[in-house]
């Protein structure tokens, strides 16, 4: 998990403006959605959870275990997100929650009106997508690993949701509501593609796209090469990978370097050199400030804390 794609936490609430210990709720009402700050200061289990219109959850602090749709539970961390659909119950449990090590996380419910009208608004403007028909969320990928994007458009509406008091204050928010559904989109569709690239890859441009990236990784790949792989111009090419992933080709490219780059840090017996050549770099120096920003710390650092 990445550092940059952690959400900024918010002010915990006074101690004597506690309600209960477990999951203590502040709530703040906008015009389309609502968003509820959740706080738990001590351990709990089998906490349901329901909400009358589809929500984000974000953990911003602590740890939770999420039972959903009748599956295993599992771990809910800091830089995670869950879609869940109206009217389904979360079945959560807090195993390391205390005073001294609370947990913290937002809900934000958003109304069916409102990501109806979103979605066919880009329907309408953008239907050339190429992984998947039509712009939209598919609930069956709702644990979501936080992008920069999506993070970034999160911490946006906190903001307005606890500190925002203009006039203007619904109006912003929806259109950062706005933006948050296509962010929320297009982190779906990378998750979708990591998963299914392999099987997708004979008769989708974008999942070919990713199966050479990923069989290439260790070469010099250019964005005309990609072009070229997709059979589509250079421009257009760039255009739609980034209306559907969030990110360019080649930033694309950087990211699966670096998750490589992690893997081999984690086995702990390779030099930082060797790592980097290993992953497809060809500058020391760029892949440790690069490293460093996707991660917060040096490969040096990072190696000798994974080991």
């Amino acid at each position: 998990m990445t550092q940059n794609n952690f959400i900024a936490g918010v002010p915990w609430r006074n101690a004597r403006d506690l309600k209960t210990l477990v999951e203590n709720r502040t709530t703040y009402t906008l015009e389309n959605c609502e968003l509820n700050i959740f706080e738990t200061h001590q351990q709990a289990d089998d906490v349901n959870l329901v909400f009358g219109d589809l929500v984000l959850t974000t953990m911003l602090k602590g740890k939770k275990v999420m039972h959903l749709f009748d599956k295993p539970g599992f771990d809910y961390l800091p830089g995670e997100s869950v879609i869940v659909p109206p009217n389904e119950v979360m079945k959560i449990d807090f195993p390391e929650a205390h005073l001294d090590n609370p947990t913290q996380c937002i809900a934000l419910s958003i109304s069916k009106e409102m990501i109806e009208a979103t979605f066919n608004l880009l329907n309408e403007k953008f239907p050339d997508k190429m992984i998947s028909k039509d712009w939209g969320l598919d609930l069956s990928y709702f644990h979501l690993i936080n992008t920069q994007d999506l993070s970034e458009i999160i911490n946006r509406f906190i903001r307005i949701g606890v500190k925002d008091g203009s006039k203007e204050k619904d109006l912003i928010a929806t259109l950062a509501l706005k933006e948050l559904l296509i962010r929320l989109s297009q982190t779906q569709a990378r998750e979708m593609l990591e998963k299914t690239y392999k099987e997708l890859a004979a008769g989708n441009r974008m999942a070919h796209v990713v199966d050479y990236i990923k069989k290439n990784i260790r070469e010099t790949i250019s964005l005309d090469e990609l072009a070229s792989e997709a059979c589509m111009s250079k421009a257009h090419f760039l255009r739609s990978f980034k209306q559907d992933l969030g990110l360019t080709p080649m930033e694309f490219v950087l990211h699966e370097r670096l998750k490589l780059a992690k893997q081999y840090l984690q086995i702990g017996h390779f030099q930082i050199q060797e790592v980097c050549y290993m992953a497809g770099f060809r500058n020391i120096t760029y892949f440790i400030r690069a490293f460093k920003q996707e991660f917060g710390l040096t490969p040096k650092v990072f190696q000798s804390q994974s080991n």
